[in-house]
């Protein structure tokens, strides 16, 4: 991957609950087309991509679904432009291989047991990523493009032409953050 910046594609519902502080993770295993066949950490820090194909009523708990009714209206499969309003930096990344384990943390996302499960059961051989992100909120999103590049089951993709985001700040102060993320860190270690 090369030239622009890079950003991670994660379904619009939960970039919104990252921007919000009701959730600091992400649970990744890989795209279908990813080159390596499984998720890799491709940088510590990046842009999140909000994407809006695939996303499922059903697998976001009940307090998530209308969000995903917010983050649907106005988008159309015909559009030209996505708006990118926030920075994610990983302080962990934890790779976890069990149900038991995954289940620990079910209170610190916005999916279902049902999504959770089927994360860690896809390419089972291949370990589950929860991500653990500090997100920064643009104080004025950045309306890019939307470029044929930028489709397909990928993780990762480069933002390509002119992306001059301005001042950013964080959403969760650095006690609340800390707290947040020792805990989540205590519930999935071995």
């Amino acid at each position: 991957m090369d030239n622009g910046p890079i950003a991670l594609k994660e379904w619009a519902v939960a970039v919104k609950a990252l921007l919000e502080g009701r959730q600091i993770v992400a649970l990744r295993k890989g795209g279908i087309a990813e080159e390596t066949k499984e998720f890799r950490l491709e940088s510590p820090s990046f842009w999140l991509y909000p994407t809006f194909e695939h996303q499922r009523r059903e697998l976001l708990k009940d307090e998530a679904q209308p969000t995903l009714a917010e983050t649907l209206r106005g988008w159309s499969p015909e559009a030209e432009t996505v708006e990118i309003a926030c920075f994610a930096e990983v302080t962990a990344d934890i790779e976890v291989t069990s149900q038991e384990r995954l289940d620990r943390i079910r209170d610190f996302h916005i999916w279902t047991d049902r999504f959770a499960e089927e994360r860690l059961r896809w390419k089972r051989l291949k370990p589950l990523h929860v991500l653990l992100l500090r997100i920064y909120k643009l104080e004025e999103p950045v309306r890019v493009p939307i470029r044929p590049s930028y489709s397909g089951c990928t993780s990762w993709i480069r933002i390509e032409g002119e992306f001059a985001p301005g001042a950013k700040k964080p959403v969760l102060d650095d006690a609340a953050f800390g707290g947040i993320s020792q805990e989540i860190e205590r519930l999935l270690a071995d």
